[in-house]
């Protein structure tokens, strides 16, 4: 795996990383949301298409299985051996490489297509990552991303464990969720491509909302990381919150969240 980490993004990497296999079961419950971005890629064969953010490679396997070449790259390489893993096991050849969003190991103009499903909204430097997507992406190719709106459940969900984080610096860095809003969106890739966006709503569905931690605190970094940084007692109370923001989803059956996300979709415009 080539392709080398920014300093200031090696700890989010090992956030990402800690994750491993069980992130797969993360993915799966956005595969609806990231099936949508895939569709609206509409890749080809013969195309080359990179997977930003790949995670455990679930969006890269839907863009193989189109018949692209397909590059998956992530900061996280526990994530990429399973994403791998994954891979070799459907007879998919797919190329997984550590990437760091904000200084890709790539050449100019390198894919016909980029897409990047809940990922690289989590960069820390939004202008550099928005650069790297335009530079990396062909005149004429597309740009395709999945992005957790500022006002939807997955912002509360980091609302709710945000009260258990260190403060942030000062300044505060951007937002992820801002990568939902139209307009910052527009801002960061405006200059470089024709945007077009649509919106969506991937359903978090469980058995019951001590479920929903249990799969959050084994297999999603940022809530594994912070539960396992906090003294048994702020751990416990972490716990609590967070399966009473889910519990008020409850169903009949168990518990289900309406997630909100934006899609967009860039045109690389010519130089």
């Amino acid at each position: 795996m080539s392709g080398q980490i920014r300093p200031h993004n090696e700890r989010p990497a090992a956030v990402w990383s800690s994750g491993g296999r069980a992130y797969e079961e993360v993915s799966r419950q956005i595969a609806s949301a990231i099936d949508h971005a895939a569709y609206r890629l509409a890749a080809v064969p013969g195309e080359t298409i990179l997977d930003l953010a790949t995670g455990t490679g679930w969006g890269s396997r839907i863009v193989a299985r189109q018949g692209a070449t397909v590059t998956g790259a992530d900061i996280a390489a526990d994530l990429l051996a399973t994403a791998s893993a994954r891979a070799k096991a459907e007879g998919l050849n797919i190329n997984y490489q550590i990437g760091d969003a904000e200084a890709l190991p790539f050449a100019d103009a390198n894919f016909d297509g980029v897409i990047s499903t809940f990922g690289v909204m989590f960069a820390s430097n939004q202008e550099a990552a928005a650069g790297e997507l335009a530079r990396v992406c062909r005149p004429g190719g597309r740009v395709v991303l999945a992005t957790w709106t500022t006002d939807g459940a997955v912002a509360q969900m980091f609302q709710v464990m945000r009260a258990y984080m260190p403060p942030p610096p000062n300044p505060a860095p951007s937002s992820p969720f801002t990568w939902g809003a139209r307009e910052r969106v527009t801002a960061l890739l405006g200059q470089a491509f024709d945007i077009r966006f649509e919106e969506g709503t991937a359903i978090y569905f469980g058995r019951s909302a001590n479920e929903a931690w249990e799969a959050f605190v084994t297999g999603y970094g940022p809530t594994k990381m912070l539960a396992a940084s906090l003294d048994v007692e702020r751990r416990a109370a972490l716990e609590r919150d967070f399966i009473a923001f889910h519990a008020a989803y409850a169903t009949d059956l168990g518990i289900a969240v309406p997630r909100k996300y934006l899609i967009t979709h860039g045109t690389r415009r010519a130089e």
